[in-house]
């Protein structure tokens, strides 16, 4: 027999987590995107690639070829060499130069920013992030309770360098400042080559760390590509790259570049959390990129996603009131609307939504706390087709009158 025990208190029966969650809550951007992703709805909202772009017949055929192949593709296994040398070679296409040794791989992009905060940042640490900035990176800090060193962007040219280097001549300490130099989520700025040296040098200068993320480096339409901070500096920059904008995202495969002294720390960290990434998805993008597929479906998707940024931009001109203005991205998925400072995009998506059934994200979602961006909206152009981008560009003209007239 059991012993019996007493009836615990109420108090005495709840779970208690852990103190930083008290305050934790869903990102706005998430929260919004199950709002805006309903049905009927035209949306701008996610940063979605498109779809029908996927390179569904190739992917399959390499991913049937591994499963009749190879048995170790559903075995437990160490990163799969031959994946990590193709990613060698998609660096060099990038200007970075590196050894298989300094790749490692992530189950996702977003993986491998959890484990760079979790090597880097201490609890309670300062960590350097920009005023305006991609909410996966937010989320990814919450745990660790930083002070945030918030640094202003221009639309035009990237990062404001000055920011960051006043900030560590008043004595700030930043376990890492990061940073998306190309088409920049949700900005769509890409970073000047002036200042893409400037903090290659200030990373050395002071000992800084860099978390170049870039998801979007190979899509780029102007057919201008500036190096990545990784080439200009290998010492302390880390490169974080990914299969989810040129492949597909459900791969949820990406890799960071890192100094080799570095792997088996980083490793110990990647077991704590899911021991390995995926062995088939390894085997069957290696396989695709044995192929030779990948420089062809690039191509494709710099040509359409162009005409989709083109097809955006010159509806934005034909149909929004005077007043407004926006970024013109030479790479990614986004563009950045600045609305008349009057104007709350909060409050403008609700219209938009229920009197047009467009969608888009208000400004604030990527906001640090107590940065006013209540008139601004970020755009996607990559996931909608181009009528839809005429369609729908068409209806928040219609919503913008309202609130600009």
């Amino acid at each position: 027999m059991f012993p019996t025990l007493s009836a615990p208190s109420p108090a005495g029966t709840e779970i208690r987590s852990a103190g930083w969650t008290q305050g934790m809550q869903r990102s706005v951007l998430r929260q919004m995107l199950a709002v805006v992703s309903r049905p009927g709805i035209l949306s701008f909202a996610g940063g979605l690639p498109a779809p029908d772009l996927f390179p569904t017949a190739d992917y399959s055929a390499a991913l049937a070829h591994v499963l009749s192949t190879d048995r170790g593709a559903l075995q437990y296994g160490p990163p799969f060499l031959p994946l990590k040398r193709h990613i060698v070679d998609l660096m060099a296409q990038r200007g970075v130069d590196c050894s298989v040794d300094q790749v490692f791989l992530t189950t996702g992009a977003q993986q491998a920013l959890d484990i760079l905060t979790r090597f880097l940042l201490d609890s309670a640490g300062q960590v350097m992030l920009e005023e305006i900035v991609y909410t996966g990176i937010r989320q990814v800090v919450a745990s660790h309770q930083p002070d945030v060193l918030p640094v202003r962007t221009d639309l035009e040219t990237g990062i404001e360098v000055d920011d960051v280097i006043t900030h560590l001549e008043r004595g700030a300490l930043p376990a890492y400042l990061y940073v998306i130099p190309d088409a920049h989520n949700p900005l769509g700025v890409s970073l000047s080559e002036e200042k893409r040296a400037r903090l290659a040098e200030i990373a050395g200068a002071y000992g800084l760390p860099i978390i170049e993320d870039d998801p979007y480096g190979f899509l780029s339409y102007d057919g201008r590509c500036l190096p990545p901070l990784r080439a200009l500096n290998d010492s302390h920059v880390f490169y974080v790259g990914s299969f989810s904008k040129i492949m597909a995202p459900a791969l949820r495969l990406g890799w960071l570049i890192a100094p080799e002294a570095l792997m088996p720390k980083l490793t110990v960290i990647k077991e704590a959390g899911d021991l390995e990434s995926s062995a088939l998805t390894q085997r069957a993008v290696a396989a695709y990129l044995d192929g030779g597929h990948l420089p062809a479906h690039l191509e494709r998707l710099q040509k359409e996603y162009r005409l989709r940024r083109d097809t955006m931009l010159a509806a934005m001109a034909r149909y929004f009131p005077p007043g407004i203005t926006w970024t013109h991205p030479r790479a990614g998925m986004f563009i950045w609307v600045t609305l008349p400072e009057h104007v709350d995009a909060a409050a403008l998506l609700e219209t938009a939504v229920e009197r047009e059934k467009v969608a888009f994200i208000p400004g604030h979602a990527f906001a640090h706390p107590g940065v006013k961006a209540t008139n601004y909206m970020r755009l996607n152009f990559s996931n909608c087709c181009l009528a839809d981008i005429e369609e729908g560009i068409e209806r928040l003209g219609r919503v913008l009158e309202l609130v600009t007239a």
